[in-house]
């Protein structure tokens, strides 16, 4: 789970995407041609130790200047499905602008919900095999919950550009089919915390030179613990006998 502050403290890394760039990297792409450049992460915990996975961690560029991004996102449904009390997948990049579906699966009813920047929506109390869809129309980090099981927790990230990967569980990530030209690079990691993500933005440019962003390292934060309900207070016991609640 995620705690309320640091929810909120998240959503501030990722409204602060303007920060300062700190070096420039030189990315491989034939002149006018597009390349898949890849890049490891590694998730370094307090005292230096490195993680024994790494999936999860989201790096993307964003065109500079007057270059336009116009590679198309996939054409399949987006979903976040709820199903034996957890969001599936927990992790979701979609483009702006992007409609989301929130299928429940679960035999019982559910309450998706998020009150943080990026978007902002109450989908209320549906019941079994019923869906509701959410547009994300502005980027942003979007922290999602259940609003009746505090166990369930998702984040989609809603980019304005198509050129992203996400780490696998070998912190192994591609970018395919990158134009040439300049860019600027962001990374996000669910518990990093905003000053180490802010840090990390840095100006890259695509060219003929080099094929790889190199390693990253990603300072991880505390483990996460228990967040508020949408009314900002502590969730109540489970009772089995409402119809929210499946019973036991």
């Amino acid at each position: 789970m995620i705690v309320f502050a640091k929810s909120r403290a998240r959503w501030i890394a990722a409204r602060s995407w303007e920060a300062g760039f700190c070096c420039v990297f030189f990315l491989c792409a034939p002149a006018g041609g597009q390349e898949t450049l890849s890049a490891r992460v590694k998730v370094v915990e307090a005292g230096k130790r490195e993680v024994s996975h790494a999936e999860n961690v989201v790096v993307w560029l964003s065109p500079i200047s007057s270059q336009t991004a116009t590679k198309p996102f996939p054409a399949h449904p987006l979903r976040l499905t709820q199903h034996n009390k957890r969001f599936e997948p927990h992790l979701l990049v979609v483009p702006v602008g992007a409609m989301v579906q929130f299928p429940n699966r679960d035999p019982f009813f559910h309450n998706v919900f998020s009150l943080f920047e990026g978007k902002r929506f109450d989908l209320g109390l549906y019941e079994a095999g019923s869906t509701r869809n959410v547009s994300f129309d502005r980027p942003g980090v979007s922290y999602i919950f259940c609003n009746i099981h505090a166990e369930m927790s998702a984040v989609v990230i809603a980019l304005d550009t198509p050129y992203f990967g996400i780490s696998n569980r070998n912190g192994e990530i591609v970018i395919p089919q990158v134009p040439a030209g300049r860019y600027t690079m962001r990374v996000w990691y669910e518990t990093a915390l905003p000053e180490a993500l802010n840090a990390m933005t840095r100006q890259v440019s695509v060219s003929e030179n080099s094929s790889t962003l190199g390693v990253l390292d990603i300072p991880a934060g505390p483990a996460a613990t228990a967040h508020k309900n949408k009314y900002g207070m502590d969730y109540e016991p489970p009772n089995p006998n409402t119809p929210a609640y499946d019973h036991p």
